[in-house]
């Protein structure tokens, strides 16, 4: 496969503390790659760093072949790559349809919620058909067509993840990076709800990386893993050999693994 993303050497630091140290990565189209290492490993730096909320301090970041490593977060986002949050980003007082309308709009350049449904509608951008029905399509990928009219603060924990997940979406993203997935999800919702979004996801032609600290997740739903330490890859394969690697077991596999990341540059 070709290669879609790849970082080359990137360095991070935070004073005295190295967040990423001489990481390296290629990650091939139609990919999905799980990201796992304890608490401060570099897991989040690495995706901040891809996504622009964080500039390396050396290093560079190629997408398509062109060097991202400069570019505002915005301007990332546009070219296609997009990402979830691991506490949901949502507006309490709007529906879930208004948040997906709400998203839409600022794909087409209009902030506002007006005028989606009029005649000479625009068509969005990679979807090739009018936002309203755009948002219609998305919602029932995600299993949400039911929660439309309901406000984003009456949704059960598993609902808002979707609806979070949902809204990156909208963009028709090349690049996906979910931060945590089934974090705040039911250990009976977590499978039901990582093949939801994986299979909207991959609807859409979407390259995943994910980052999670449940190892049973990773192993169903990875097709390659990376296994972050101090700031370094140190196991990087298919789920079984990574899981398997005596790094891997002695510094990830050992730790907190189930515990959410609580933040921090080095998550």
């Amino acid at each position: 496969m070709a290669v879609i993303l790849d970082a080359r050497n990137l360095e991070k630091r935070f004073g005295a503390v190295t967040a990423a140290n001489c990481v390296n990565a290629a990650i091939e189209a139609d990919s999905v790659v799980g990201l796992i290492g304890t608490n401060g490993a570099g897991k989040t730096t690495f995706i901040n760093m891809i996504t622009g909320y964080l500039k390396p301090d050396s290093g560079s970041i190629h997408f398509g072949g062109n060097d991202i490593t400069k570019l505002a977060p915005r301007d990332i986002t546009r070219l296609g790559i997009c990402r979830s949050f691991q506490i949901p980003q949502l507006y309490s007082s709007l529906t879930v349809f208004e948040h997906m309308l709400m998203g839409l709009g600022v794909v087409l350049g209009n902030a506002g919620l007006g005028g989606f449904f009029s005649s000479g509608e625009p068509l969005v951008p990679g979807h090739h058909a009018p936002a309203g029905e755009v948002a219609e399509r998305i919602l029932e990928r995600f299993g949400l067509s039911e929660y439309r009219d309901r406000n984003a603060q009456v949704l059960p924990g598993g609902v808002r993840k979707l609806l979070d997940i949902a809204l990156t979406m909208v963009a028709k993203p090349k690049i996906l990076l979910l931060d945590e997935p089934t974090s705040g999800v039911s250990a009976s919702e977590k499978f039901g709800i990582m093949s939801m979004v994986m299979e909207a996801v991959k609807a859409e032609g979407a390259t995943v990386l994910f980052v999670e600290h449940d190892m049973e997740v990773v192993s169903r739903f990875a097709g390659r893993v990376m296994a972050f330490y101090d700031g370094r890859i140190i196991a990087d394969g298919v789920p079984g050999a990574v899981l398997e690697d005596p790094e891997v077991k002695r510094y990830v596999v050992g730790g907190a693994l189930h515990k959410p990341d609580t933040g921090g540059a080095r998550a």
